[in-house]
């Protein structure tokens, strides 16, 4: 069964694998496989250690690489990302079969990544999106998985968001905002909660779909913001994470689903911050990347989930500096995966917007500044809209040049694409992750929303820049302004 997103939809056949780039003069070759892992371990420690190993190699030949070479291999290779999304955009192979009710996923995986990247989509591809999404659309509300599958909060939040990114009249209007707003109240639980589609799951990732679709169409209402704190406070384990279901281990991508919502909600106050952000930081591993659950692996999604939590906490609590004005660390990594981090402040600055961009100091865990209250005083409808505007105050609470290194040197690939770590292969949903992460990152420092980051918080040279997101929803700022002003009569 086609897969496409158009009625056009063709499958790619296979594709000749790209000769390896040399890295200013010198080629990157493979690290050598790791030694076996010590006896006597588990299977989990075995893991983990295999993974510092791949990792700690990548850095230490990244130490030993001249420096432009250093500066290529920091470089986002927009132009070989940008061949890999519009690729996967017109045609994908017969493997993708299995997300056949996930397309408009895939529709926002790849739409998303390519407006970061700052690249347009051609006019005759973007009317194919939208004529497929609009045949998703369900006659009674929401969208589903393709055309006539069943509706589903999740597919509905990618269907939206994608023609939220194209942007433009004709995509804005073809969301049907009065059904939408139907099927989510056909959705809406006695509990607070939501289900992901008629006789599905209840969960916290339910709230963060429905409420984030009514924010962006302007339809949110006391009806559907009814009880949907206490659904998620029931949600917030004794760690100080959220968990998908009251009972449940705390999860990253919950616990962004979660907060985002509760703040959405002008709730945020009720959940136990101070606990959140203990939780949150320390997910932030020897590897730089952060992990979506305690004794988990490193993975290059949670750049978004776990990173864009901390810049949502952010903004709602001021952190405090050491007198040098970088983070207080309370933990010291392994000086190998640090080899190449040796430019100073002063040397980052001399440099601005040169190759070399800000190195990755010696530590990846933070010590937060003491709880205060983070009550939201705006009215829910312009909560999304007055919350993006809030400045952030104080200091970062993850190290991101960290987490950039990590993205850049670990989760990038060369030909194009990202990956969850590695040894792993790259995939659209990687990709839309790790670079919204990445965005998330060079914006993490800037005072208000308006302002560029500057130079020294970008890791690479600063051509590597992104597009700035909406925190809350994870669509590209200018967009979600667009949409706000369309929605607003």
């Amino acid at each position: 069964m086609p897969i496409g997103i158009a009625a056009s939809f063709r499958f790619a056949g296979p594709r000749k694998e790209k000769k390896k780039k040399k890295l200013g003069g010198a080629r990157m070759e493979p690290p050598p496989p790791p030694p076996p892992p010590p006896l006597g371990t588990t299977v989990t420690q075995r893991d983990q250690w295999t993974v510092e190993q791949e990792v700690g190699r990548i850095y230490s030949f990244f130490a030993q690489l001249p420096p432009a070479a250093q500066s290529f291999a920091l470089e986002v290779q927009r132009d070989n990302h940008i061949e890999y999304l519009t690729r996967g955009l017109r045609g994908l192979a017969p493997s993708f079969g299995s997300l056949d009710a996930s397309r408009p996923w895939i529709c926002y995986w790849i739409i998303h990544s390519l407006a970061l990247l700052g690249e347009p989509i051609d006019a005759e591809l973007e009317e194919s999106i939208i004529d497929f999404l609009s045949r998703c659309q369900d006659p009674s509300g929401g969208y589903g998985g393709g055309p006539g599958q069943l509706p589903h909060l999740a597919t509905t939040y990618a269907a939206v968001n994608s023609l939220i990114t194209l942007g433009g009249s004709r995509s804005l209007s073809s969301i049907n905002r009065d059904k939408v707003h139907n099927f989510l109240r056909q959705m809406k639980q006695p509990s607070g909660g939501f289900r992901m589609h008629d006789g599905g799951e209840i969960d916290v990732r339910a709230c963060y779909t429905a409420i984030s679709v009514a924010s962006t169409l302007n339809i949110l209402d006391d009806e559907l913001a009814e009880k949907v704190g206490d659904f998620i406070l029931s949600c917030q384990t004794y760690e100080g994470g959220i968990a998908g279901e009251p009972g449940s281990e705390a999860h990253g991508g919950y616990t962004f689903c979660g907060l985002a919502t509760m703040i959405l909600i002008n709730e945020v106050d009720r959940l136990d911050l101070s606990r959140l952000i203990d939780w949150v930081v320390f997910r932030q591993g020897v590897e730089c990347g952060f992990q979506g659950r305690v004794n988990k692996l490193v993975d290059g999604c949670y750049s978004f989930w776990q990173g864009g939590a901390c810049a949502l906490l952010q903004k709602l609590h001021p952190f405090g500096l050491s007198e040098g004005g970088e983070d207080e660390s309370t933990d010291s990594i392994d000086s190998s995966l640090y080899a190449a981090s040796n430019v100073s402040e002063q040397e980052e600055q001399e440099n601005n917007l040169e190759s070399a961009s800000p190195q990755v100091d010696g530590t990846c865990q933070f010590k937060q500044g003491g709880p205060q209250s983070a009550s939201c005083s705006e009215n829910t409808g312009n909560a999304s809209y007055n919350f993006h505007e809030r400045c952030a105050e104080g200091g970062s609470l993850f190290n991101s040049s960290a987490l950039q290194q990590y993205i850049l040197l670990c989760s990038q690939l060369p030909e194009g694409g990202f990956r969850d770590k590695p040894g792993k292969f790259r995939d659209f949903y990687h990709t839309c992750y790790c670079l919204s992460g990445l965005t998330v990152c060079q914006y993490s420092r800037s005072k208000h929303a308006d302002s560029p980051p500057l130079p020294w918080d970008v890791v690479g040279p600063y051509s590597n820049l992104l597009e700035p997101i909406h925190p809350l929803h994870n669509v590209v700022l200018s967009k979600y302004q667009e949409a706000n002003e369309f929605f607003a009569g």
